[in-house]
């Protein structure tokens, strides 16, 4: 009788230990399924935010792309004027 007594008391503490944490692990669970979504969601906004990037030219970039064309086509005019220096056509 005393060996059912020490089993039943066992099983409603493991039981009742068992009932208590299960908001713990339901709250684990739901915070580790919040920051897995988290981070799909930053990791699809970076994703998104560099395809933009790629898509988009930025001022400075335009500047940049500018100063090159015209770095260029003033080359181009000097070498056209040293051709023509030495009688030939650009």
């Amino acid at each position: 009788m005393k060996f059912m007594f020490r089993r039943t008391a066992a099983l409603a503490v493991v039981l009742g230990g068992a009932l208590m944490l299960q908001g713990c692990l339901v709250g684990a669970v739901v915070g580790t399924g919040a920051a897995v979504v988290g981070g799909a969601a930053r990791a699809t906004g970076a994703v998104v935010g560099a395809g933009v990037d790629a898509v988009t030219t930025s001022d400075e970039e335009t500047r940049a792309k500018r100063e090159r064309e015209q770095r260029n086509h003033e080359r181009e005019q000097r070498r056209c004027e040293q051709r023509q220096r030495q009688g030939r056509d650009c």
